[in-house]
This record gives C-alpha cells, structure tokens and sequence, in this order.
C-alpha cells in the first residue's frame, strides 16, 4: 500500500464492492468533484470479482478506478466480511481519513462501517434506514447494524427516516432522495444511444419481460429456484412476454451444481449497466429479488414484481409500481413517488 502524501482539509474514504454500490458511487463521486478542498479516496473490497459485475460498471460510468482493490471475495457471510474488514482497517490506518462513506447493505458495507468506528473515524451512510424486517436476510443485519455505527445517515425515502427515528436514531437523519435516480436521468440517453443488447437478444420487436435473481433465500435452495423458475414460466405465458434472464453468477453456479433447468427462459450473461438501462426502458415487466431493480423499473415507469415476500421499497407498492409475487394485484392508480426526489440527491449528500 502507497501512502498518501498531500493533505487537504477534508479526506472521504469511499467503500464499495458490489454493482449497486458502484452505480450509487458514480452520483456522489462526480458532485465531491466541485470540492477543490475535498479528496476523495476509493477502496474496492471485490465482493463483485466478475468482471460484467465489476470492471464494466467502472469503464461504462467512468467511475475512476479505485485506488485499493482488496479482491476478497466467496466464502461464508463471516469469513468474507472479517477478511474486509481487517484489510479496510489497514487502509484505514495508511490513509487517516476524516470520514468513510459507505453505500446501501452488502458485507463491503458493514466491513467498512465497523472498521471506521473501532477506529474513531465518522461514518456517513448513503440509503440508510431501509428495512424489510426479516432478519434472515443477511442485508438486513448489515443495515442495522451500519445504521447504529453512523454519524451522518442519508435515507433515500421518508419512511426510511421513520425506520430510524422508531430504532432511537434522532440525529444526524437526512432525506436526500435516490442517488441512483441520478445516475438513471444522466445515462437513460446514452444507453438508448450505445447499447445493442436489444439487437444482440433480438428482441427489437418481441415484448419481452426482464428478469433478474441473485438473493440467498431465491438461490440455495433447488426447491426454491425451482419455484422461482416455474413461476417466470407462467408469468411470461400469461403475459405473452419472452422472459430475459441475465444470470447472476451465484445463481449460475448453484443451477449448474444442482442440475436447475431455466426451460423456457432467454438467459444471457450478467449485463453490464448500460445494457441493463436499454433493457429497462423497453421492457413490459420487471421481475426481480433485487432491492435496486425494483426502483429502477419504476424509475423507468415500468410495472415490477418483486420475487420474494418483503420488500425494503414500501414506495413502490403503496405508489401502483410494484407488488409482491404473493399479492395478486397492484395498488391503484400508479402515480409519482415524491420520496425519490429529481435527480439531486447526490448533491444534498454532498453538501
């Protein structure tokens, strides 16, 4: 490790390690660049290694790359976060930083946050409050737990600033809007402009759902897969709509392992931002168990259900966009959610 040898007045240690965390980056990095007197300094722990999780998302943002790459990845839940976090405590040490910024609910999260407050350093957390009240899901614990280490808390929504104030959090609360609802209105138009995913697909005049798995509850178990499988199926004949899958890597090797037929579903590669946005904007239906699609399908007015029984996105159902794949109907009408904010969220951030 190089240590750092200019000094401003103000020196950001940012965390990430996973796609969504990258997209969120991209919003609060490019408004820290108005700060002459602020250095920002990125460590990337790997959880995403995957090179269409990862190395694409920082060459389509033009995310500079990180300074640290810790390149810690698989392994348990405990193995893969103590790992982080003795290493982020090491850059910790090397950079001295005033203030870590940690993003959303992965293990690189909680890693980073507890790293920060066994050694003094403030922590400010970007989507902070989200709850789905399930504890199994291992998400939710790096959200509780980040939120009670936080020194400065930035909720996407009100209800999330709710979630904290309910938890006995009554300072250092802000509701900044959806830094990735920035990041969606600066790339909508270059990903209608440069991707090709619709040709690649051929899907340029089919209606087509979009799909996407990942979660732990979704993935280890076959009989559960197989539930989420056979109820796409359906769906897409119900519809008639072709079912695209872009296959997350856990969900890749758990299907290969067990034998996991995806039958009738266009399955492709994990998809790079751009091409995921171009398959958003044309899409009929978003099916998914990930927290950040859920919002980016109504961030591109398009009706989502949400793969499992619980959603951290209350907005979204109570607003018509969304529902749980066990509720049979949308709320009604579909209106605008306010909570998202228009587009300035990074930048309440950053003031």
């Amino acid at each position: 490790m190089v240590a750092s040898t200019h000094r401003t007045s103000c020196k950001i240690l940012t965390i990430v390690g996973a796609r969504p965390q990258f997209i969120k980056a991209v919003a609060v990095s490019k408004a820290l660049l108005r700060y002459s007197k602020v250095q920002e300094v990125m460590v990337h722990t790997g959880q995403h290694f995957d090179q269409n999780m990862s190395d694409i998302f920082f060459n389509e943002l033009k995310i500079p790359k990180p300074t640290y790459n810790l390149a810690i990845h698989g392994g348990l839940h405990g193995q893969m976060t103590g790992r982080m976090l003795e290493s982020i405590e090491n850059v910790m040490k090397e950079e001295k930083p005033d203030v870590v910024l940690v993003y959303g609910d992965t293990n690189s999260t909680l890693a980073g946050a507890l790293a920060a407050a066994k050694l003094h350093i403030p922590v400010c957390h970007v989507e902070a409050g989200l709850r789905s009240f399930n504890k199994r899901m291992p998400e939710e614990i790096n959200r509780l737990l980040t939120d009670h280490m936080s020194t400065l808390l930035f909720c996407p929504t009100l209800t999330s600033v709710s979630n904290l104030e309910q938890e006995g959090i009554n300072q250092g609360i802000y509701h900044v809007g959806d830094v990735m609802y920035d990041v969606v209105l600066q790339m909508a138009p270059f990903a209608k402009e440069r991707s090709t995913i619709l040709q690649r697909l051929e899907l340029e005049d089919r209606p087509y759902a979009l799909a996407t798995i990942h979660r732990a509850e979704n993935t280890d178990s076959c009989d559960q897969l197989q539930n989420v499988i056979h109820y796409l199926n359906r769906e897409s004949e119900i519809q008639n709509l072709k079912m695209v899958l872009p296959l997350h890597p856990r969900t890749k090797i758990f299907s290969e392992k067990h034998g996991v037929d995806f039958k009738n579903l266009l399955v492709c590669e994990p998809l790079g931002y751009l091409d995921l946005q171009r398959l958003l904007q044309g899409a009929k239906l978003v099916f998914t168990d990930s927290g950040g699609l859920q919002k980016e399908a109504y961030f591109h007015q398009v009706p989502c259900v949400t793969l499992r029984n619980e959603t951290e996105w209350v907005e979204t159902i109570t607003y018509g966009w969304n529902r749980l794949w066990n509720t049979e109907v949308y709320a009604e009408p579909r209106v605008t959610i306010p909570d998202y904010g228009s587009g300035k969220a990074a930048e309440c951030v950053v003031e």
